[in-house]
């Protein structure tokens, strides 16, 4: 058997492995993109959800009594759920019309539950999520640019950013990097700080130009931008 007394045989051990490699592939591509929770943080909240759920399954041998104390592991697993919740939140970050860090702590919401998951004994789920979390992240862009754009209207950016880096060509890069035309570029009259320049783009693309402020706000020297998108409508 590989279980051994206390519940801390190979089959444990194997089952924190599994969290440890498919939390840290997470973790990996959230470096690579220079995310605030990267390899280490995602790594911890896998590792850590699977332990619980183990905690959860396996803690409690030593006093439990048949027909007298009865545990439920699902109890542990909706705690960590809720406690995920609060790490998630403070990566979300709000300026003005822009939103940061939606993607991050949805990762990390995943992510422990790949770490329960792989936990509980559910291998082939842990993987499979892992592997739909890649497909949707670079599949979906792929499939969004071959969507067709015609009806699709102007939307506008107001964006302040430090003079004299060569900040508005990577601005450019960007918005043409996530398939947004740029129809028209206009410089502020009034600067809005020493070194500070206030430009105002009309962009076409899909999809609202409220995720293309997210990653223009991204760029090094970028203080700040707004979005105006009419192609939105309340439901």
């Amino acid at each position: 058997m590989l279980h051994i007394a206390g519940g801390q045989g190979l089959l444990q051990f194997g089952e924190l492995g599994l969290a440890f490699v498919l939390s840290a592939l997470i973790g990996l591509e959230r470096e690579l993109r220079g995310k605030a929770a990267g390899l280490r943080t995602h790594m911890v909240v896998g590792v850590a959800a699977a332990l619980i759920m183990l905690v959860s399954k396996y803690g409690f041998t030593d006093v439990l009594v048949r027909q007298v104390i009865v545990l439920d592991p699902s109890r542990v697993a909706a705690q960590i759920v809720s406690g995920i919740g609060f790490l998630g939140a403070g990566l979300i970050i709000v300026r003005r019309d822009s939103v940061h860090g939606l993607t991050t702590a949805a990762t990390i919401w995943l992510t422990a539950a790949i770490g329960m998951a792989a936990g509980a004994g559910l291998a082939g789920l842990a993987a499979a999520v892992t592997a739909l979390y890649f497909l949707a992240l670079y599949g979906f862009p792929m499939l969004l640019r071959r969507l067709p754009k015609i009806g699709i209207g102007p939307a506008t950016l107001r964006v302040t950013y430090e003079d004299g880096q060569g900040v508005l060509r990577r601005i450019l890069e960007v918005c043409t990097g996530q398939n947004f035309s740029v129809a028209h570029v206009s410089v502020g009259e009034h600067r809005p700080g020493p070194g500070l320049v206030d430009v105002t783009m009309t962009v076409y693309g899909r999809p609202a130009a409220a995720m293309l402020a997210a990653a223009v706000e991204d760029v090094t020297g970028v203080i700040s931008v707004t979005s105006d998108d009419s192609n939105l409508v309340d439901d």
